[in-house]
């Protein structure tokens, strides 16, 4: 028999938010919280940029449209949180004390509630009132400055400040808070930001900076493009195989895949002055053959070589689909199809 999910019979509430903290929400209910998921009565959703059945982060929620500038709604809202365990916001700094819940007030009520707040800059600084989204957080951590090609950085998708950084900064906060609980009785406030999250994820580049391992120029490092090893290609069927093979022992079996053992000295992986040449000579080599022939060729080599994958052909990919991996995905379910757009 199954053991139950980790956090059955934890209670969530989740004020209204996009990105990071329906994400949070949607993980603390996989791992098995009832989620309720509270938003004003003229809530536009996403519009019609994302049918219901769509909105994957919010998906088995239950939710509840509740004005909280009244103060009826506010009281719905008191009642709501007096059965809570959890509750998470991402508001800018000051918008929940404006409208009367100031976490002391909320905890003075249910003593044993876990407030987890997220904002995009922190409470603190310059920027603490101000908008912002994704793009702008990696901007200011540092972080999009690394990310692109020697000319200019590219713009990624939201997944590391939204979601790598926010989201999982807040859900560290608010688990290590109910352990907390678990041993004191007492709840409490994890407060973090997207931006905090963000410069969260970037210790080791720093360490590499000050062992001057590092640089600050783009695709002149070890994990940026630069190496000729790990990087992508572009394959003969326009499409891309990506190469991470930087032990030795992977990269021996990646110039026996790419059939350049004899062209390319193992030995000399990692001298700067061979790079060129062996860019050249790989890209090439990838030139000549189509993206799936190379995953065919490495698919029994330690190599490091992957196919580069669209969304559609990673839910459908046969190791994702043994892991499990887009179970809760709408394509996932018996008999359904998805169509993607071009």
């Amino acid at each position: 028999m199954d053991a139950p999910p980790p956090l059955a019979g934890l209670n969530v509430v989740e004020l209204h938010a996009i990105g990071p903290v329906p994400f949070a929400g949607m993980v603390l209910r996989q791992l098995g919280a009832t989620v309720i998921r509270v938003s004003p009565p003229n809530d536009p959703g996403l519009g019609v940029a994302m049918r219901p059945e769509h909105d994957l982060l919010n998906a088995d929620k239950d939710a509840q449209l509740l004005d909280l500038k009244d103060p009826a709604g506010r009281e719905q809202f008191m009642t709501l949180l007096a059965g809570a365990d959890v509750l998470i916001e991402g508001f800018r700094p000051g918008v929940l004390e404006r409208l009367g819940l100031a976490p002391a007030e909320l905890l003075a009520h249910n003593p044993r509630l876990v407030i987890g707040r997220l904002s995009g800059w922190g409470s603190a600084g310059p920027l603490a009132a101000r908008a912002g989204h994704d793009i702008n957080y990696l901007a200011i951590a540092g972080v999009l400055h690394a990310i692109g090609s020697r000319e200019a950085p590219v713009v990624p998708l939201n997944l590391i400040a939204d979601f790598g950084g926010g989201a999982m900064h807040l859900l560290l906060g608010v688990l290590a808070k109910l352990v907390a609980r678990s041993i004191s009785g007492a709840g409490g406030v994890a407060e973090t930001s997207i931006l905090a999250g963000t410069v969260g994820l970037t210790p080791m580049f720093y360490g590499l900076i000050a062992g001057g391992l590092w640089n600050l120029r783009r695709a002149n490092n070890l994990l940026d493009g630069a190496l000729p090893f790990y990087r992508v290609y572009r394959c003969a069927d326009e499409r891309f195989v990506a190469l991470g093979a930087l032990e030795p022992k992977f990269y021996a079996e990646l110039l026996a895949v790419l059939g350049l053992s004899s062209e390319l000295d193992r030995h000399r992986q990692y001298d700067p002055s061979g790079w060129a040449e062996a860019t050249e000579l790989i890209a090439a080599r990838v030139a000549e053959r189509s993206r799936d022939d190379w995953a065919e060729l490495a698919a029994e080599r330690d190599c490091c070589l992957s196919p580069v994958l669209d969304f559609a052909e990673a839910a459908r990919h046969p190791h994702n689909l043994a892991n499990r991996l887009f179970r809760d995905q709408p394509f996932a379910q018996p008999g359904a199809t998805i169509s993607f757009p071009e």
